[in-house]
């Protein structure tokens, strides 16, 4: 039976397609480029999507089109976690932060937010109406070892049917809860 684990685990690993899906929301490209770059950089966990302004942004979530709130439904891109500037044109970040949450359909995404200012008040207001986190820029190694605890990574198999399979260090840990996930289908030792 561990003979039939292992196939298991190699067939599954060889048709992961993608483990995390992260919209980045910045209106500098040079910060947006920075940002992909250190995220690609950290291995094959993320996928990235960039986008300039948070008006894209709820376009790519199936959130507004021509003005108007459509279902998510019909977005195909499946997003596991927004990283989104806090000060940008037109809307901000908490403008993004505040529509996600209210919209929180098919899946709640976790927003992180950053900026070149470190606020208190700007902190504690993102992190009332459901902030993530609160990262000051520019973005750092340790700033993506969190990302990965806030994104419930989606797993994609070429071949249904199999198990869906996790690494533990992809598992969020709780705020100094002792207390597991639990995942449909999958042992967490």
């Amino acid at each position: 039976m561990e003979g039939m684990k292992e196939e298991e685990k190699e067939e599954s690993d060889s048709n992961v397609k993608c483990l995390l899906k992260v919209l980045v929301v910045d209106d500098s490209p040079i910060d947006r480029s920075i940002v992909e770059r250190l995220l690609k950089k950290s291995g094959e966990l993320f996928e990235v999507i960039t986008v300039e302004s948070g008006k894209k942004a709820m376009e790519v979530l199936g959130l507004e089109k021509e003005g108007k709130a459509e279902s998510p439904a019909s977005n195909d891109q499946n997003i596991d976690i927004i990283l989104t500037d806090y000060c940008m044109p037109e809307m901000t970040g908490y403008d993004l932060l505040k529509a996600v949450k209210e919209h929180n359909y098919p899946k709640s995404i976790p927003v992180v937010v950053m900026s070149s200012e470190d606020e208190p008040q700007r902190i504690t207001r993102c992190r009332a109406i459901g902030a993530e986190d609160f990262i000051v820029k520019p973005l750092k190694s340790k700033d993506v070892q969190r990302l990965r605890n806030y994104a419930k990574p989606t797993i994609l198999t070429a071949k249904a049917g199999l198990k869906r399979k996790i690494s533990l260090d992809l598992v969020a840990e709780g705020n100094g809860s002792e207390r597991r996930p639990r995942l449909a289908g999958v042992a967490v030792a």
